[in-house]
């Protein structure tokens, strides 16, 4: 199914592989709503209760138990296909994003809506995980090609579509919720994800073959996550979600700090537009280092950056250091999701992403708490810390603990069974 491969692949090329618009398309209005639902309930629940804190708190329960949840989903996906988990997942999470917004505006207890975030977090759509998968899918389906050159290019892709679902999410969310209704950006992400979601399971043609591996029981049943180096991205990941929950509550909290609280969805788009024009610019580029490095030098840049976030008081140079921050997400993401497809076996691929997508989120979730309880108590600026300290930390991680991001040298049983991998040269 894939095409021929060129020296330098490029978005043009893997935009030619067949069967790929069929789930790019559905798969972008699906994953859509993922955008809106942190912003969303930080706006509806501060908008009922008057505090951040609170707010961060309940979207913090909702992205945790995303983050716990989102690992078992993948590897459901992997073991009975993407339309069997996505299918009821996502009546399950329209239907929970609904009591949620429901108990907020009725001033249920704070307990009340934490309960509602957890079915709320659990049935999120692992949409971006599984449109990965479909293109590790199409594009391995050659035979005698065990990867393609058009991976890094699929991973760039799918990184600056997700970033682009980012620039116009929290905005759409914002304006919904201060032009139209507090609750109304939910209730929009639920209707997206009922409409998207749905679609994108009837692309059936595109979805990865069911695999069992040929072991035993206690084999097929081992976890992406015993693979060495998806737990070091799991971790390195969660520095990430730090940086996006961090930068959610405390962009937020500081455009109403200094009067302009409908600037908050433009301020994060500037930041999620440095993400997706990075996203662009490495797919386009044919690189000569391997992911490993590039991630190592991506998270170096990242860190940097985000550590002067705090120290800005002006809302132009608060936009301009955002910029740069998300110009610097990109090819830590890209580069992760790109290891993964070296790392991990097609029969545990979705799993794996799914993993990343779970650090992703609760690193977002535990940034969200305490930024918006820094907000509250001392100040917007504050909150501009969690990003500084999540990425310092899973960087000192990352370059710890490197070499085990490095595949096999030669083939060997991967994950206690998970499945057999091929050599792969890098870095």
């Amino acid at each position: 199914m894939a095409s021929t491969v060129s020296d330098r692949p490029g978005y043009g090329q893997l935009l030619r592989t067949p069967g790929a618009w069929t789930f790019l398309l559905p798969g972008f209005a699906a994953r859509q709503p993922f955008a809106m639902l942190t912003i969303g309930i930080v706006l509806l629940v501060q908008h009922t209760t008057g505090s951040y804190g609170s707010a961060g708190s309940v979207a913090a329960v909702t992205g945790v138990s995303m983050a716990l949840f989102a690992p078992q989903t993948g590897k459901l996906a992997d073991r009975l296909g993407q339309r069997a988990v996505l299918l009821p997942g996502v009546l399950v999470h329209a239907a929970s994003v609904s009591a949620l917004t429901a108990l907020a505006l009725a001033d249920a207890p704070l307990w009340a809506l934490f309960v509602a975030a957890v079915p709320t977090g659990a049935s999120v759509p692992q949409i971006g995980p599984m449109v990965r998968a479909r293109w590790a899918a199409v594009l391995s389906a050659a035979p005698g090609r065990a990867a393609s050159p058009l991976m890094p290019t699929a991973a760039a892709f799918e990184s600056v579509t997700d970033e682009f679902t980012f620039v116009i999410g929290p905005v759409l969310a914002t304006a919904l919720c201060t032009g139209v209704h507090p609750a109304a950006g939910l209730i929009t992400e639920a209707g997206l994800t009922l409409v998207g979601g749905l679609l994108f399971t009837a692309q059936r043609r595109t979805q990865p073959a069911v695999t069992t591996p040929a072991t035993s029981t206690s084999q097929r049943n081992a976890s992406a996550l015993s693979v060495p180096g998806v737990r070091v991205l799991a971790v390195s990941f969660l520095g990430i979600g730090a940086v996006f929950g961090g930068m959610q509550v405390s962009l937020t909290a500081f455009a109403e700090e200094v009067g302009r609280p409908g600037a908050n969805g433009l301020l994060y788009g500037v930041f999620a537009a440095g993400n997706m024009l990075a996203g662009i610019a490495c797919g386009a580029i044919a690189w000569k280092s391997g992911p490993r490095r590039r991630l190592i030098v991506g998270y170096t840049a990242l860190t940097l950056t985000a550590s002067g976030l705090w120290a800005v008081h002006s809302m132009p140079l608060l936009a301009g250091l955002g910029l740069l921050v998300g110009l610097s997400i990109a090819p830590a993401l890209i580069s992760g999701y790109t290891l993964v497809e070296e790392l991990v076996p097609e029969s545990a691929r979705t799993e794996a992403f799914t993993w990343l997508t779970g650090s992703v989120a609760l690193g977002q979730a535990g940034a969200v708490t305490v930024a918006g309880r820094l907000a509250d108590t001392h100040g917007a600026s504050t909150g501009f810390v969690v990003p500084l300290v999540g990425t310092v930390l899973a960087l000192a991680t990352l370059l710890a603990l490197r070499s085990r991001l490095a595949p096999a040298a030669s083939p060997r049983t991967v994950a206690r069974g998970v499945g057999h991998r091929e050599p792969v040269t890098v870095d």
